[in-house]
């Protein structure tokens, strides 16, 4: 299309069009508080601003997962300590039941004893964080262990399942968090084996057999020891998740200041330039009114 305009005044309101551009983007900037609003109005920043948001959009979601890990690990790091604290009393009472001058009937006592302090290891395998057995492996719906009272083998079998679960580091790596009841309080080695150690003590001890007994409790230091490697264990685990949440936080940190530093307005800036185009464009204004115009009238008579 054709302009009838003359050139000045095309020019003028080509000028005056692009004063009122820098006028609406400066008032955008401020109204918002973005530089920011539209693809075109940073091309070249806009794939790096998808990656910091996508970025620090997945560290929030580790850290929250993380979170939950540590209370379900210092639940854990809880339970061990008193697994510990209750295979002590267990080594002591072995060491009582084991000495010549300790009587049948004082056995029998000690036997009952260990058998209430074997109920109670059982409920720590059993312990759970919002409805989760933590020991049961991937099957946390599951109680770990049953015991039955009266039986000859009161603890039950393994009924939980194994542990794949890992946790992932902010820095993009995985680390394991968790070990069954099965590994813990159940080994596969009979040496190790928390749940076997004491029931071979109790077994002895009701029997009033002092070899057998002086054999069941020449074992329970090395089981101690192991119980208290599970305990090291979760302790471990407790510092890499405080380590994984600090290094977390510091990336939010940095991801945060990234994004406002690709989208936030420099607002001291915008309305520097919202008011040096205000002055531009009453100048132009002005400027333009003060220019004669003439017209063929003015030519006549």
């Amino acid at each position: 299309m054709i302009s009838n305009l003359d050139p000045n005044m095309q020019h003028f309101l080509n000028g005056l069009n692009e004063i009122s551009n820098k006028m609406a983007d400066a008032q955008r900037r401020i109204t918002t508080g973005l530089k920011i609003s539209q693809v075109s109005d940073a091309p070249d920043s806009i794939s790096l601003l998808l990656d910091a948001r996508a970025n620090l959009s997945a560290a929030t979601q580790k850290l929250s997962n993380l979170s939950r890990v540590k209370t379900e690990v210092d639940t854990a790091e809880q339970s061990l300590q008193t697994a510990v604290q209750l295979f002590d009393k267990v080594q002591t009472l072995g060491a009582q039941g084991a000495s010549d001058v300790m009587t049948a009937s004082g056995r029998a006592d000690a036997a009952q004893e260990l058998d209430s302090l074997l109920q109670q290891m059982v409920g720590l395998a059993g312990t759970s964080v919002e409805g989760r057995y933590i020991f049961a492996g991937d099957t946390d719906q599951q109680v770990p262990y049953t015991y039955t009272e009266g039986q000859a083998t009161p603890v039950s079998a393994y009924l939980g399942s194994s542990s794949t679960r890992l946790v992932q580091h902010p820095n993009g790596t995985t680390f394991t968090v968790a070990r069954t009841a099965q590994e813990i309080f159940d080994s596969a080695d009979p040496a190790t084996n928390v749940f076997g150690s004491m029931q071979q003590l109790i077994t002895a001890l009701r029997a009033n057999d002092g070899t057998a007994i002086r054999a069941a409790n020449g074992g329970l230091g090395k089981v101690g020891e192991y119980l208290n490697n599970q305990l090291a264990f979760f302790g471990t685990t407790q510092n890499k998740v405080t380590n994984a949440t600090d290094f977390g936080n510091t990336l939010l940190v940095q991801l945060r200041t990234q994004i406002s530093d690709l989208e936030d307005a420099d607002l001291t800036q915008a309305i520097l330039e919202l008011n040096q185009a205000g002055t531009q464009q009453q100048a132009a204004l002005q400027s333009r009114a003060r220019i004669p115009t003439t017209t063929l009238f003015d030519f006549l008579g």
